[in-house]
């Protein structure tokens, strides 16, 4: 497994082994005392599947808060998608930054995204399929949202804001400065 830490050192990239042969590929996806050695010790507790049929889906960025606070291990295994976490920690030396990461079925790449982190990502194909586990369950009346090309964040989306499919959720999420004091560092 190959693993890097990004800009943010807690947002960490994780690449399993594939091994391959003239049947297919085989690959060890999770395992737990690999992620322990990379710095990722959560207890998983939920999977979540989504499917994009459109290029330019925007999904984000999302965040839970206390007590249902969620980190989340994302993966892309079908198409390809462009990953983003925000430190949304009220009085991290990283408080509102941002970093990204392509994912795909080729590259087979992971993003643990910390709990404290608003998530979201848009499809870089058709039909990108994503996968991600959960250290917490879904719980709606933690749920929290920013708006996806929020100007006080300034991420760079591989796509023009007119090209952007969102759901009616997202296009009235709030900006960043709403979400000051969801989380402590």
């Amino acid at each position: 497994m190959k693993v890097e830490r990004l800009d943010i050192p807690e947002v960490i990239l994780v690449t399993p082994s594939r091994f391959t042969d003239n049947r297919g590929f085989f690959s060890e996806t999770y395992n737990y005392d690999s992620m322990r050695k990379a710095g990722i010790e959560p207890a998983f507790v939920q999977d979540n599947q989504s499917l994009s049929v459109a290029k330019g889906v925007v999904r984000g960025l999302h965040c839970q808060v206390a007590p249902k606070v969620q980190g989340k291990l994302v993966r892309c295994t079908r198409g390809a998608i462009w990953d983003v976490a925000v430190d949304a920690r009220t009085g991290s030396p990283t408080y509102g930054k941002w970093v990204a990461a392509e994912l795909s079925e080729e590259n087979w790449s992971q993003l643990w995204v910390p709990p404290g982190f608003l998530h979201g990502f848009v499809t870089l194909t058709e039909n990108a399929e994503v996968q991600y586990k959960c250290t917490d369950v879904y719980d709606k009346a933690s749920e929290r949202a920013v708006i996806w090309n929020c100007p006080e964040i300034g991420i760079k989306w591989p796509i023009a804001e007119n090209e952007a499919v969102l759901s009616d959720k997202d296009k009235v999420a709030p900006h960043f400065s709403e979400a000051r004091g969801w989380f402590s560092y």
